[in-house]
């Protein structure tokens, strides 16, 4: 017997929000955690070039994970509207068949960016030793490609079914995983960076075997998929799904943007944004979290057709994660010595890392606002609004901020920029998703560009 699904059309939704959320974080940090303690290892080698080769594999392996999340994305939407509709038959195949078309992208994914390692590392501004380096971690891990894309997936599915425990036992298992073979790997074996790879690729399968057995043994949600299933469903999944990998590649294009301008400040500064890459997920791992915790949320509601619900689920997960990110700059910054120690950082690295263990981490509220537009946009059925929202904030809204700032402040300046970008993206995906919710709830509303000609028209007249 399968258990009951549809649990967020009822109860307190910030409730929900802070469960979802802080369960979903746990595991989030751990995994995040295993790969800061990656770094730690890796650094204790005594090599910045060991380092800055993680930076660099990291921005392209960060490419990969968004195609693999854009999969989980458009199976825990799909489901968690069959779900919120009451037709489990039509979640389960409709889980099937978004793993037959992750498999078979993420196979061919994995392939081309094996074959051109070499280059896309160059691209970044990585050379000589860490290049050579940042290559060899990069062609182990993406190998398991596969293996991760359909890991996400049945991750998302559980929390699609409001199973975070279950999704966070997964995530717990797979950091474990990774922390303990890190050091037979890297030091007891002597595999250097190639172990802390083959740890990564050991922590993906735990977490594929730990996700794909409570969602078919709890829930039936899943099973090998038909190619009927596949037929069936393909328009349907690729409507979500190629905007959702549209919306997810935009940020390592962002990040390789920030990266390479951060090359010029020389290796030194990329393995402090390397060490900042890894504390960020860790520190912020409850941000990262929001948008796979309120995506199910929205999705059961949108289901049910309770748009009352939606709206106030996405003010209220505003409201969390402002409170949580508050906090947590605190916390940083009193902590930023000690953190500081056990990177052992100087020089650029330190000032790097001072910076952001201080009021920088506040921009972390408005990705939190970007997090949940995009989660509330795939649900709402305009996943291309996501896609928008997230191109315009790491192009337009990274590339001349980034410069302005070098140009005033060096490699500081990178990153003030970066996070300043933002904040107007946030507040325009805020803004959509109100409207859009409201367009549901009364016919009537005005529509986007109406409601945009009338707020100018406004402004003109005051300011004649």
């Amino acid at each position: 017997m399968s258990e009951s699904h549809a649990k967020f059309v009822e109860g307190s939704l910030l409730k929900h929000i802070v469960v979802m959320s802080m369960t979903s974080s746990v595991g989030i940090m751990a995994i995040f955690a295993a790969d800061l303690v990656d770094l730690i290892f890796i650094s204790m080698l005594g090599n910045v070039a060991l380092a800055a080769a993680v930076g660099y594999a990291g921005t392209a392996l960060f490419f990969t994970n968004s195609i693999s999340i854009a999969l989980s994305i458009a199976g825990g939407v799909l489901v968690a509207k069959s779900l919120g509709a009451d037709d489990e038959e039509d979640a389960r195949s409709k889980a099937n068949a978004v793993s037959g078309i992750g498999i078979g992208l993420s196979i061919l994914v994995a392939g081309g960016v094996y074959a051109f390692a070499e280059q896309i590392i160059a691209s970044l501004g990585a050379t000589g030793e860490t290049l050579a380096q940042a290559v060899s971690y990069l062609r182990i891990v993406v190998l398991s490609m596969p293996i991760m894309a359909i890991a996400m997936h049945a991750n998302a599915l559980l929390r699609a079914h409001g199973d975070a425990k279950r999704a966070m036992y997964s995530t717990l298992a797979g950091a474990f995983v990774n922390a303990a073979l890190d050091p037979i790997f890297i030091f007891v074996l002597g595999l250097d960076i190639k172990g802390a790879a083959m740890a990564t690729v050991a922590a993906r399968v735990t977490i594929l075997i730990t996700s794909v057995w409570p969602v078919i043994r709890y829930y039936n949600g899943m099973s090998l998929p038909s190619p009927s299933q596949i037929h069936t469903h393909f328009k349907t999944v690729l409507a979500i799904m190629l905007p959702a990998i549209l919306t997810n590649v935009a940020t390592p294009i962002g990040m390789a943007i920030v990266t390479r301008s951060m090359a010029k400040y020389g290796t030194d500064a990329v393995a402090g944004m390397a060490i900042i890459g890894r504390l960020t997920p860790v520190a912020f791992a409850v941000v990262f979290a929001l948008s796979g915790a309120i995506g199910p949320i929205v999705g059961q509601n949108v289901g049910a057709k309770r748009y009352d619900r939606v709206k106030t689920a996405v003010l209220d997960a505003v409201k969390f994660v402002t409170i949580y990110v508050i906090v947590m700059t605190v916390v940083l910054y009193l902590l930023r010595p000690y953190i500081a120690a056990v990177f052992e950082a100087d020089g650029i690295a330190l000032e790097l890392l001072y910076l952001f263990c201080g009021p920088l981490a506040l921009a972390y509220i408005f990705n939190g606002m970007i997090f949940v537009g995009n989660a509330s946009f795939n649900n709402l059925g305009k996943p291309s609004y996501a896609s928008w929202i997230n191109w315009g904030r790491n192009t337009v809204g990274t590339y001349p901020f980034v410069l302005i700032g070098a140009y005033f402040w060096g490699a500081e300046g990178v990153l003030i920029g970066q996070a300043v970008g933002g904040i107007m993206f946030a507040f325009l995906g805020l803004w959509l998703v109100t409207e859009l919710i409201d367009s549901n709830v009364d016919p009537e509303h005005e529509p986007f560009g109406h409601a945009l000609r009338d707020h100018i028209n406004a402004w003109r007249g005051r300011c004649h």
